[in-house]
């Protein structure tokens, strides 16, 4: 069961909070990180943002999703983030997408698929898995090029 929106269901405020989401990625490939950004929005307001971290904190599980997830529950004083849309820039993993569930994020936004590590929908699809006990709404591709071009571009000046 696919829960994604057709492109011509991507709204203008997608678009812009994906912005907001690529501004976050690219200040992360400007530390040398991977250049994925996440932003988590409740009510049309931003409650945690970040990018990926690994490099400069040396935890392999500092990803965006992790990071706005953890800083969005220590904001609310809540772990269930219900009435929220996560918007990152790569699709999640499976990792991240764990945490989406287990934090009840109803939607989430992503920019570029991930074929080597996607969990919403290219490898497995962790977030629409009807046997958890959670499912979450998917928006794929909302500024997908731009994001790709970001990541790509990161992986070539790295070799």
């Amino acid at each position: 069961m696919s829960n994604a929106a057709p492109v011509e269901k991507i709204l203008d405020n997608d678009v812009w909070w994906m912005g907001k989401a690529l501004e976050l990625a690219r200040q992360a490939a400007e530390k040398e990180e991977v250049p994925v950004g996440a932003v988590l929005v409740k009510d049309n307001i931003c409650i945690a943002a970040a990018h990926n971290l690994r490099e400069q904190s040396g935890n392999p599980i500092a990803h965006a999703e992790m990071l706005v997830v953890q800083e969005a529950s220590q904001k609310l004083g809540n772990w269930r983030l219900t009435g929220t849309t996560l918007y990152v820039t790569l699709e999640p993993c499976p990792m991240c997408a764990g945490a989406i569930v287990l934090a009840r994020i109803p939607k989430v936004v992503y920019a570029a698929a991930d074929p080597k590590a996607g969990a919403a929908g290219t490898l497995y699809n962790i977030l629409q898995d009807e046997r958890l006990n959670h499912q979450v709404e998917l928006v794929r591709g909302v500024c997908a090029e731009e994001s790709s071009a970001l990541l790509k571009s990161f992986f070539k000046n790295r070799r």
